[in-house]
């Protein structure tokens, strides 16, 4: 396996519309790395460059410490696996695995060996000799891995391989995907638009929003500390809530909310980075999973009034939206508990726990540190 290493990398369409712009990234040998956002954020785009299947405007793309911007894709040693299957219907599964191998002229029996080796890995053995029609969505998937599986590349490449499937298989997907990279020991970059498989399958996430990149990190580290309201209310589900406020200082520091007039006290940790901001407004975001009801205010909790909207029962969480005031903005709370669930119209206190408050700046939308 190998490294892939992208140095300012930009593509520019005709017309000059920049799709991507001065991307650049390390990919270690071995890591599984997820570009992630929403539609039309450039993460496709970058992976064709990476593939050889879209050319480089400008930059430098490097796989295994050699550079290929120049390199037709058969010559990169990569193999993807697109979102459409791209089965040949008239073909077995035998023959859709191996037909790559068979085109670059390998022996039968080493292309035989290969079949029956990553069709073991990914548990299709019983299906060889069937066609891709006798198929199911999923086993479908797997014959489109499989194939890229035997040609043994350097890099694998995956352009939102689960999109066409329905939920339970991608989940079931996801993981084998998962367990694949752990077993081949393989380095695979993949795109998805899906939060959710970027935060369970990656080793390093690279989040991007218009063709720039808006953060590289680690899952958790892309989680917990985000580096601008954007990524805060793309990743997590339901989304974070954000809303407006004002820095005051008076006895100890507060946030005053712009939709309810309520003076929520900043945790201490939080006074120092915010101590420079007095008078001063800022976007105050915070996750579902740390808005609580009344009866748990514990150190760092500050509590106010709400109306309840909507109630969500989901079996092992219930999501409770709700307003502060009847203009005010929408919050929604994720409770992870089995008491006693409010109904609609109902006026509740609920809690914020500070110490898991976020600030950005209102202008720049960058995390306030």
């Amino acid at each position: 396996m190998a490294n892939v290493k992208l140095e300012n990398v930009k593509k520019i369409y005709e017309g000059g519309v920049i799709a991507v712009h001065d991307f650049s990234l390390n990919v270690e040998n071995k890591e599984f790395v997820v570009l992630v956002g929403p539609s039309g954020c450039g993460k496709s785009t970058t992976l064709r460059m990476i593939a050889g299947l879209e050319e480089a405007s400008e930059g430098r793309i490097f796989i295994d410490g050699e550079l290929v911007n120049d390199l037709p894709p058969k010559d990169r040693d990569i193999a993807m696996v697109f979102q459409n299957y791209a089965l040949y219907p008239h073909m077995t599964v035998r023959e859709n695995m191996g037909f790559g191998l068979k085109l670059r002229k390998f022996p039968r029996a080493e292309i035989d060996k290969r079949v029956n080796e990553a069709a073991e890995i990914l548990e299709i053995g019983q299906y060889l000799d069937r066609k891709p029609k006798a198929l199911s969505g999923g086993q479908r998937q797997r014959v489109a891995v499989g194939r890229a599986i035997v040609r043994k590349p350097k890099v694998f490449l995956f352009d939102e391989p689960l999109s066409n499937l329905d939920a339970k298989l991608r989940v079931q997907m996801r993981t084998e995907i998962s367990k694949l990279h752990k077993k081949l020991g393989a380095t695979m970059i993949y795109v998805t638009h899906d939060q959710t498989e970027a935060m369970t399958m990656a080793d390093k996430i690279v989040l991007m929003k218009d063709g720039l990149v808006q953060q590289i990190a680690s899952p958790m580290e892309i989680y917990s500390s985000p580096s601008n309201k954007f990524v805060a209310g793309f990743i997590g589900s339901p989304a974070m809530n954000f809303l407006e406020g004002q820095i005051e200082i008076s006895g100890g520091m507060g946030i005053r909310m712009k939709d309810s007039r309520v003076l929520l006290p900043v945790h201490k940790r939080q006074e120092k980075k915010l101590k420079s901001r007095k008078n001063s407004n800022v976007i105050f975001g915070i996750r579902p999973e740390h808005i609580y009801l009344s009866g748990d205010k514990g150190r760092g909790k500050a509590a106010l009034r709400a109306q309840v909207e909507v109630v969500e029962p989901m079996g092992n969480e219930t999501l409770l939206y709700f307003k502060t005031s009847p203009d005010g903005v929408q919050y929604v709370a994720r409770l992870n508990y089995g008491g006693v669930i409010p109904k609609p119209g109902k006026n509740v206190e609920v809690n914020f726990d500070m110490e898991k408050a976020y600030f950005f700046d209102p202008e720049k939308e960058n995390a306030i540190s």
